[in-house]
């Protein structure tokens, strides 16, 4: 049966690491996204796990990666600034084809900025936290309980597709404390999937030898199956390679591997959309406000509705064209200058949007909202 907590987002975030079969993190404080660590630190060792508090960020997602590389589902968590950190190790767990769950509590930005303070500016990085060509996932979190399913989920993803698994949290979620109503823990242990491994031969093992649609299958590190391991683009065995074909279907094979299973991926909320003459667009902690915002709008006999994504990347594209012929008023409101407007307006063919933004660190009301409405519409 479900399980009813009162708890913070961070706290939850933890919770469902080790739930979800996490058995090591490697990070370093930060915040607003230390209470992660603190409390991982305790969850660990109780279920046979291990927690380490490493030099730094870089140092962090490196453990981390050599956990998953042994076969261990491991995580890190962090805010901006470390994933600026962490970026070159996304690369290397991107190409190695690595899975890893990575939590970012995002704070304001850019360099120190606002530490203590709320900000979805990590949106367009987290699309692409690390140079080069490959296929992000990234979730975002809502509200508490999702603080605790998505990390559940992103473990599960990171698996199935073989890749780094952002999940977005912000600060005020993070830090929000009240009642959340989880899964039952049976429920969420009979959900893991882990990955897949090759038990034929040893000398038949080719982890990089995959449909072109298909993630690697990497077995654990020391178990038998010998492969090469490099950030260098790679053959079958994982060697390094130059050879002009094998350097195409290989990052051709990074984003089909995404781009063609989105349906494994698309997840979003729908609120009051069925008899709304206007869209709000929001997600994260800020749809909380959008929320409630529309209730009161709804009292005034405006009727309002939301799409949230929490599925951020891959965006829920065909999902935003449909609704976009079907609207037109669109307000999209971020804690930010406008980055997911951005793919908003890609996805709908329309520069038309409008938008609410806010980036001196407070979070939106629900009346900021009402106002934004009133005056464009």
């Amino acid at each position: 049966m479900a399980r009813e907590v009162i708890s913070s987002g961070n706290d939850l975030a933890a919770k469902a690491a080790v739930d979800a079969g996490c058995r090591f993190f490697g990070g370093y404080p930060i915040t607003p996204s230390s209470e992660i660590m603190h409390t991982i630190s305790d969850l660990l060792p109780k279920v046979g796990g291990a927690s380490i508090q490493m030099e730094d960020e870089i140092a962090g997602i490196c453990a981390a990666i050599g956990a998953a590389m042994s076969g261990v589902r491991a995580m890190t968590a962090t805010s901006g600034p470390g994933i600026s950190l962490k970026a070159e190790n996304l690369g290397l767990a991107q190409m190695a084809e690595v899975p890893l769950v990575v939590v970012n509590v995002m704070r304001g930005g850019p360099s120190t900025g606002l530490p203590t303070r709320v900000s979805q500016g990590d949106v367009a990085q987290a699309k692409n936290p690390s140079h080069g060509d490959y296929k992000s996932i990234t979730l975002c979190a809502g509200n508490l309980q999702e603080c605790y399913t998505e990390v559940v989920r992103a473990f599960n993803l990171a698996d199935r597709f073989m890749q780094p698994v952002i999940v977005l949290l912000d600060e005020t979620i993070g830090h929000m404390h009240g009642k959340a109503i989880l899964p039952d823990l049976e429920e969420v242990q009979a959900g893991i999937k882990p990955r897949k491994t090759f038990d034929g031969p040893p000398e038949e093992y080719r982890p990089y030898d995959v449909p072109q649609d298909q993630p690697a299958v990497l077995n654990p590190m020391f178990k038998g199956y010998r492969y090469h391991f490099t950030g260098l683009h790679h053959d079958a065995m994982g060697f390094p390679t130059e050879e002009i074909e094998t350097c195409r279907k290989l990052i051709d094979r990074l984003f089909r591997k995404v781009d063609e299973h989105t349906d494994e991926l698309e997840y979003n909320e729908e609120y009051m959309l069925d008899d709304a003459d206007i869209l709000l667009i929001g997600y994260g902690s800020a749809s909380l406000a959008i929320k409630e915002a529309i209730n009161r709008l709804r009292e005034e006999g405006i009727k309002a509705g939301m799409f949230r994504p929490i599925t951020l990347w891959p965006s829920p594209e065909k999902r935003l064209y449909e609704l976009g012929q079907k609207f037109d008023k669109v307000l999209s409101v971020e804690l930010n200058q406008g980055q997911y407007l951005e793919e908003i307006q890609r996805a709908m063919g329309r520069k038309d949007i409008q938008k609410l933004t806010k980036t001196n660190g407070r979070p939106f009301s629900p009346q900021d909202i009402i106002d934004k409405v009133k005056e464009v519409f």
